[in-house]
Parts: structure tokens; C-alpha cells; sequence
């Protein structure tokens, strides 16, 4: 994969509003009811990341789930953290019916 230009992110980051880019990652942060339900999220974020091969550095404390992406063979991002980055948002903030 190769990395993106500062660009393209930008460009890309268009359709992600709650992430950011800066340290050459792919940055959001969600908040949940309760920690189940972000535990549950991060638990269907995992099947995403090992369906891609794609791992997020992530962190939570009690509701809120903090990610990070980048491709660390790139040393920045690339295509692939926006597959994932639209895989957590479908996750986290289905559209509603």
C-alpha cells in the first residue's frame, strides 16, 4: 500500500467527519452509553480488522473509545485505513431506518 498524500486525506477526510488527521494517523473518538455497548462495538470493530488484516492502535476507558489509524509499513495512511475507518463508522453510527 502507499501512502496517501496530505491531499488526499484531506480530500477523503470529507466523508469522516468525526475523524481527524494529524501525526500521520487517522484519529476519532466515540462515546457510547455505557461500556457495554462500546465494548460491543470495539468487538465487532475486531471481526472488521481481522477481515481486512488491518489492525487500529485503540484505547477505551469506561464509554469512550479513542482509534487511531495507520499503515505502519507506509508510515502513514493509505487506502486501506479508510476501509476501515468506513467499516468502524457503519459500526458505531448505523444509519438509522
Amino acid at each position: 500500500m502507499n501512502k496517501l498524500s496530505e491531499q488526499e486525506i484531506e480530500t477523503r477526510l470529507l466523508r469522516f467527519p468525526d475523524w481527524e488527521y494529524y501525526d500521520d494517523a487517522l484519529h476519532a473518538e466515540f462515546e457510547f452509553e455505557n461500556f457495554k455497548d462500546c465494548f460491543s462495538a470495539m468487538s465487532r470493530i475486531a471481526f472488521e480488522c481481522e477481515a481486512l488484516n488491518h489492525h487500529p492502535d485503540w484505547s477505551n476507558t469506561y464509554n469512550v473509545l479513542t482509534i487511531s489509524l495507520s499503515t505502519h509499513s507506509a508510515h502513514g495512511v493509505t487506502e486501506l485505513d479508510f476501509k476501515l475507518a468506513e467499516a468502524i463508522e457503519t459500526i458505531v453510527e448505523p444509519e438509522e431506518d
